[in-house]
């Protein structure tokens, strides 16, 4: 079996454009992944194209070869492009290879460790960003059975802010602490935005809210502050989503400041991040993958950590997208109470539904503006 042609499919999802390939092969079987990139889903789309010469006749089941020749051949860092890019393609391969043999992915990438998976909500808390209506959006998703809330309640915050705009997030957070209980793990999203003074004046004072982690509070390109916040702060960090190589990995790790890393498997390709999970597991850290983009991100993320002993936390939008789009992938993958159940279907288990995606072009307006007023809102952006 060899591969033959890759084609790309984008999804006009209003807050992200998403981006899915299919990867065919002479023997008639094919396997899907996805390149989903905020603010360049046509550019990893044109690099999906500009790279697939290199796999074309390769077979499917040479995932390491494929994704070495995508990552080294070209003698180029592409950076999150690439990495999109070479995910997306390698992640079809996985799929292909459950399909060819009969088997779900996860037990490609070593059987299952968990029963299910524990999931917390991200996305949840479109609207104004007072503590009223995270008050009330918080209600509504422990109602459906979440022990775990993900939410940046800093706006459009970036590395300093005055003492008024320090006291709004603040009060956000206890909003939410006192509809979850106490019981329930609430994880802060920094989405990168501070200073490293910023960030731990903010970790100190979110201490009385026992937040389970602070996430990406720092910039990721200087590896020295997310230390420097790491070691200091009273408040677990977490980080990770932003790196696109196993290298970035083993320069964090050998830190031992980071115990809960974000890994994006849409960035590494199912090899690496299975590779990368093991240098966790051997630092005494655990994994809660990355997975903001599309639903199918999130199925490739399950069926990793099904199949990680150092599993922490799945992320899921799902639940929170337009309606439309529990039809782009078929099956429709469910959260019930709060746990994800793996498919056991071959590959994936899942197919793209074409006819959905083709109601829902591509729209230039389609991306995140995390340093804009109102981008809590996930509505899109005129153009």
């Amino acid at each position: 079996m060899i591969i033959t042609e890759i084609e790309t499919f984008l999804v006009g999802n209003p807050w992200k454009n998403w981006l899915f390939a299919k990867v065919h092969t002479d023997e008639g079987m094919h396997g899907i992944g996805e390149g989903t990139l905020n603010g360049f889903a046509k550019t990893v789309e044109a690099a999906i194209h500009e790279m697939k010469h290199l796999v074309i006749g390769m077979s499917p089941f040479d995932v390491e070869a494929i994704s070495l020749s995508l990552f080294r051949d070209l003698y180029s860092d592409g950076g999150q492009i690439q990495g999109s890019a070479l995910s997306a393609i390698e992640t079809a391969c996985w799929d292909i290879m459950g399909k060819a043999v009969n088997q779900p992915v996860y037990k490609l990438l070593g059987g299952r460790c968990h029963d299910k998976l524990r999931c917390y909500a991200n996305g949840w808390y479109r609207g104004p960003r007072t503590p009223d209506n995270f008050y009330e959006h918080a209600k509504r998703v422990v109602s459906k059975g979440y022990t775990a809330l993900k939410f940046d309640p800093f706006g459009s915050a970036w590395r300093a802010l005055s003492k008024a705009e320090f006291t709004l997030p603040l009060e956000i957070i206890a909003a939410v602490r006192d509809a979850v209980g106490p019981d329930t793990d609430l994880l802060i999203e920094g989405h990168n935005r501070f200073s490293v003074h910023t960030a731990l004046q903010f970790a100190e004072a979110m201490v009385p809210f026992k937040p389970t982690w602070f996430e990406a509070p720092v910039p990721p390109q200087l590896l020295s502050s997310m230390v420097e916040v790491a070691k200091r702060s009273p408040v677990p960090i977490a980080c990770g989503e932003d790196f696109y190589c196993r290298e970035q990995f083993a320069e964090l790790l050998k830190h031992d400041a980071v115990h809960i890393i974000q890994l994006e498997p849409q960035f590494l390709g199912l090899s690496a991040s299975k590779q990368i999970c093991g240098m966790v597991h051997a630092h005494n850290g655990v994994i809660a993958p990355h997975s903001a983009q599309g639903p199918l991100c999130s199925v490739v993320c399950a069926h990793l950590n099904i199949a990680t002993p150092n599993f922490f936390l799945h992320e899921i939008f799902d639940d929170f997208n337009e309606a439309w789009e529990e039809d782009v992938l078929i099956p429709h993958t469910k959260v019930v109470q709060g746990y994800l159940n793996v498919s056991d279907r071959p590959g994936f288990g899942v197919e793209l539904n074409l006819e959905e995606i083709a109601k829902h072009p591509y729209h230039p307006g389609n991306w995140l503006p995390l340093f804009r007023q109102g981008w809590e809102r996930r509505e899109g952006q005129s153009t």
